[in-house]
């Protein structure tokens, strides 16, 4: 897979649609060539202990941002015609149709692929585990700031050209 769109989201609390932070890389023949961050107000408008545990944002760090359409008027010129490419990605999936259906919006049927699955057959019993840091590791990619959306991004980008 050369062209593709690697995405993240993060999540204010057990609900999918509350995304608070995504991350996408594009990559065009076999290149990253660009790249989106964005903190996201989320709805329902609360935080998880848990979730806030996981990435580091609370209620301030939203509180004056963008509601996911606007985000998404970013984003959507960036990835169109690109397949997704996600770690888990039916987590992110989910998120994303989840989020559609909070604010009415028309779920155009993106086109999905999981690095997670990929990895589990490609690595078949040769890594401890599966997680995001560890396939990155395998494949050459350090990832530091786990958890912050566009570096998860940006990992699982490296996954997919490696692997996919």
């Amino acid at each position: 897979m050369r062209d593709f769109a690697a995405i993240d989201f993060e999540t204010a609390n057990e609900q999918r649609c509350s995304v608070c932070s995504v991350g996408v890389v594009i990559v065009r023949d076999g290149q990253i060539v660009d790249s989106f961050y964005s903190l996201i107000h989320p709805e329902p408008e609360y935080y998880r202990w848990f979730c806030q545990q996981v990435h580091g944002l609370c209620a301030k760090d939203t509180e004056d941002a963008p509601v996911f359409p606007r985000v998404w008027e970013q984003i959507e010129p960036l990835i169109e015609g690109l397949p997704l490419v996600a770690h888990n990605a039916s987590f992110d999936e989910s998120c994303l149709k989840e989020v559609f259906k909070v604010y009415r919006m028309d779920y155009p049927d993106y086109v999905f692929h999981d690095t997670l699955s990929a990895a589990r057959k490609h690595y078949a019993g040769r890594l401890p585990n599966h997680q995001l840091q560890t396939v990155a590791a395998a494949c050459g990619y350090d990832l530091t700031r786990h958890h912050h959306a566009l570096a998860d991004a940006e990992a699982c980008a490296a996954i997919a050209l490696e692997i996919l």
